[in-house]
């Protein structure tokens, strides 16, 4: 994970301690979470986050952006990794995910 990427993976988490959220591991990767539940992530230096289906596809159409593998040989059906590159989306899909993982 290069600095940048630490860096605005930080400022989304900082925006969301005041909602409950908390930072954790999954996968051996850092996360967050708001309860037990897990709603974003980091791998290399892209952000996943786990969206309902309208706000996901509105995610993957962003360039660079996939379904999110992180090495099981197949993605995990409600998550979608946006890359450092489109970092300035990464607020809003926090917010969507937090949303819909925090029902």
């Amino acid at each position: 994970m290069s600095d940048q990427a630490v860096a605005a993976y930080d400022v989304v988490a900082a925006e969301l301690e005041s909602a409950g959220v908390v930072r954790g591991s999954m996968f051996g990767m850092p996360c967050l979470k708001v309860g037990k539940k897990v709603l974003a992530g980091m791998f290399g230096d892209a952000m996943t986050f786990k969206l309902p289906p309208e706000p996901r596809e509105k995610a993957l159409a962003l360039p660079g952006a996939e379904p999110f593998d992180p090495g099981m040989g197949r993605p995990m059906k409600e998550w979608v990794m946006i890359p450092l590159a489109q970092s300035e989306a990464w607020p809003e899909y926090a917010a969507e995910a937090l949303e819909y993982v925090g029902r």
